[in-house]
């Protein structure tokens, strides 16, 4: 069972962000200020990683009955966070006019890699 406490956290925060995304696109020009881009993808970061990871620990929730709820709980947080930081990454490249396919890949490689390394750091142990 994963703690109600965490999820809620996660949910509160996951709401704000998004009520924040709609705020900044729909109350601001994001081509005049730069603090309005900059805030823009941190709140972009922020709801994807909240969304990742609920989506992420339901899914190991339906898969693993019985695991440590410890265990997915932080592996999902962690996934949830490089998987927005891939989709944050993508789109601060797009926004520069400097995103190709192959900048993408890499950026899926070096995102897989960290993971990677984060797996057998664990096994390690």
């Amino acid at each position: 069972m994963v703690p109600r406490g965490y999820l809620w956290l996660i949910r509160i925060i996951g709401i704000l962000s998004l009520s924040a995304l709609v705020f900044i696109i729909t109350q601001s020009e994001p081509e005049r200020d730069v603090w309005i881009k900059i805030f823009f993808y941190l709140a972009f970061f922020l709801f994807l990683g909240s969304l990742f990871n609920l989506f992420l620990l339901r899914l190991r929730r339906r898969m693993m009955r019985g695991e440590l709820v410890g265990e997915n709980i932080i592996l999902s947080l962690r996934q949830g966070i490089l998987l927005a930081l891939l989709a944050t990454s993508l789109l601060v490249l797009q926004g520069l006019r400097m995103l190709l396919w192959w900048d993408g890949l890499l950026a899926v490689a070096g995102i897989f890699l960290v993971e990677l390394y984060f797996l057998s750091d664990r096994d390690d142990e």
